[in-house]
């Protein structure tokens, strides 16, 4: 036997609203550099923070890069703050 059309199953739910590219706050980083240096060690830290630190790129203590700003880079810097000196590279 088929259900009846309740008005729950008979509703048709709204469209979603696509993403906007950038939102309000990011909209020039996404070209910018990061200069980031490692200021300590790895060494008696977490696991966690040392496969982060690899995924950057920085190998050991005093190693330098520059890094696209990115929301993932910025995500990455966040949870490594206390092991990192970061600053905005020069052109």
């Amino acid at each position: 036997m088929p259900k009846k059309a309740t008005a729950r199953t008979a509703e048709k739910k709204p469209a979603r609203k696509p993403k906007p590219a950038a939102t309000k706050g990011q909209e020039g980083q996404q070209g910018q550099q990061l200069r980031v240096k490692q200021v300590r060690s790895e060494i008696g830290h977490a696991e966690t923070y040392r496969r982060t630190l690899r995924s950057l790129g920085l190998r050991h203590y005093q190693h330098e890069i520059v890094v696209t700003d990115t929301p993932t880079t910025r995500g990455m810097l966040r949870k490594v703050w206390h092991l990192v000196r970061v600053q905005p590279a020069e052109a």
